[in-house]
């Protein structure tokens, strides 16, 4: 089996726009608010801030997952050049919907003002940004023009700032120092429009049969119903083995699938669970000539938001014939995914 390859249905990314809520929050301000040794956040995990849409000190939420999601949709859609009311569907992705009901697609699209188009949300771990992208494909393939793509997540349900770390087992303890809000998005469409991204390859792909999940979200949050139930649980070992043999598969699946090798790669979009984590990927792979596009450090990992935040940072340094691979890794049940990426505005691809 091979991935999904552009010619039979084109995907272009015209324009993208992220949100980020509130000022970032650096490791100092994180351990004196949970408790947790600073020193340990920056080895073990190495991100330097993110960003909440809730308020530490009091948890009060004051930017939700719609808030975060309608921003970054009308700052891609500004990018693209392209008005909102023109657009034909809306695929959102999140594990951390507002709502089970309405859906925060629905909510997403009448904060936008639209209506009368078909909208679709898909629940997913990291790697939903790219099934978002693999259904936009297919509603382009079946005639619709242009469309919305949206990945973003919160963690307000999920993260209590009155426990404090003997309260807590080392499992959802890391959840704490890893995770940070965000949203990203992406106008697609089956025509380049201004420097738009062509996406020449779509990998997403099931790889969990039989394996034990890296991470556990229970769906109930702080509310448990059954005591024996964890709300929260992330298998980190299972995570830092498991990921960077994926990645590389991930690597050379996406390079065979044009044609490519490595010094044909100009930058690099790696996995973003946490900075130590890429830092170890990007290195394993050995791609030395291509130039690394990473956020993490920044933002934390956030979620369904990271491979939007990734394209939007590299849209602003691709060059005119540029190319690039973006490297998913989804490990709560384990999805291999990825993109190869290369402008379009030029004549011609380069050869």
């Amino acid at each position: 089996m091979t991935p999904h390859h552009a010619p039979g249905a084109p995907l272009h990314i015209a324009g993208t726009g992220t949100a980020l809520p509130g000022d970032p929050v650096d490791n100092a301000r994180l351990g004196k608010t949970f408790g947790i040794d600073e020193e340990w956040i920056d080895l073990f995990v190495g991100t330097r801030t993110r960003h909440f849409g809730w308020d530490l000190a009091t948890g009060e939420i004051r930017h939700s997952l719609t808030d975060l999601c309608a921003e970054a949709a009308a700052r891609a859609a500004d990018a693209a050049g392209a008005r909102l009311q023109d657009l034909d569907f809306l695929v959102l992705a999140t594990t951390t919907p507002d709502r089970l009901l309405p859906t925060t697609a629905n909510e997403v699209a009448d904060r936008l003002g639209l209506d009368h188009l078909p909208t679709y949300q898909i629940q997913a771990g990291c790697s939903g940004a790219v099934q978002a992208l693999d259904l936009a494909r297919a509603l382009l393939a079946a005639g619709h023009r242009s469309g919305l793509v949206i990945g973003g997540d919160t963690t307000a349900r999920f993260l209590d700032p009155s426990r404090t770390p003997t309260d807590l087992p080392t499992q959802e303890l890391v959840n704490y120092v890893l995770f940070g809000d965000g949203a990203g998005a992406a106008v697609v469409s089956t025509e380049p429009l201004g420097e738009a991204l062509a996406v020449r390859t779509l990998l997403h792909r099931f790889s969990g049969r039989g394996r034990t999940p890296g991470q556990i979200i229970d769906w109930d949050g702080p509310v448990r119903r059954d005591t024996g139930r964890q709300m929260l649980s992330e298998d980190y070992k299972a995570v830092e083995e498991g990921v960077p043999v994926l990645a590389g598969e991930i690597y050379w699946e996406l390079l065979d699938s044009v044609g490519w090798t490595p010094a044909d790669v100009d930058f690099l979009l790696p996995p973003q669970l946490s900075a130590r984590m890429t830092a170890r990927i990007t290195e394993s792979l050995g791609a030395s000539t291509a130039h690394e596009v990473s956020c993490v450090v920044d933002t934390g990992n956030t979620g369904n938001a990271l491979p939007l935040l990734q394209l939007d940072r590299l849209l602003a340094r691709l060059p005119d014939t540029g190319r690039a691979l973006a490297l998913v890794v989804e490990s709560s049940k384990w999805i291999r995914a990825g993109l190869v990426l290369e402008r379009t505005h030029a004549a011609e691809p380069r050869p």
